[in-house]
């Protein structure tokens, strides 16, 4: 039996206008135009799927904490605005994860950066747009269940990689 191995991958990387502020990051790279070929993607805002309204303000996880502290309980994702949004960011971790496993993905390719999606960097906590090391809540939750998260500048890995999976 062939199997292609999918991946999961962010909404707005494949141009759909779902980030916090309203646009896309569409991610152009031959590999993308041929995993959609192949049947490979599937797509997912976990933020959207949690029915988070576009555009919203930004979040971040709180200062000093990890998103496998949000994941245990004992860390927030907080709004610019100081409102606590750390539970849509939990349901849209397990929704992605949900929608991963249903669907077969091995891999995902994920906006670095967002407070779900980051798995290079996140932001940290004090919207100052300073980054930090850390992942979003999303790629933590994908990681700890055995999927490997790419950010959308891992591409040529994950391609590469892809590339000499048997399958």
């Amino acid at each position: 039996m062939h199997m292609t191995a999918k991946i999961l991958v962010s909404a707005c990387l494949m141009g759909h206008a779902v980030r916090y502020d309203g646009q896309p990051k569409p991610l152009v790279h031959p590999a993308l135009d041929r995993w959609r070929e192949e049947g490979r993607l599937v797509t997912i805002c976990p933020e959207m799927s949690a029915g988070m309204q576009v555009p919203r303000l930004p979040a971040e996880i709180e200062p000093g904490k990890s998103a496998e502290d949000v994941l245990s309980g004992h860390g927030r994702v907080l709004e610019s605005s100081g409102g606590d949004v750390t539970e849509g960011f939990r349901q849209a971790a397990e929704n992605a994860l949900a929608l991963a496993l249903e669907t077969g993905c091995r891999f995902a390719l994920l906006i670095d950066g967002s407070p779900s999606c980051g798995s290079g960097f996140v932001y940290d906590g004090h919207f100052a747009g300073r980054r930090q090391p850390g992942e979003g809540v999303t790629a933590a939750l994908l990681k700890a269940n055995g999927i490997r998260v790419f950010s959308d500048r891992q591409i040529e890995t994950l391609a590469a990689l892809i590339g000499l999976a048997k399958e």
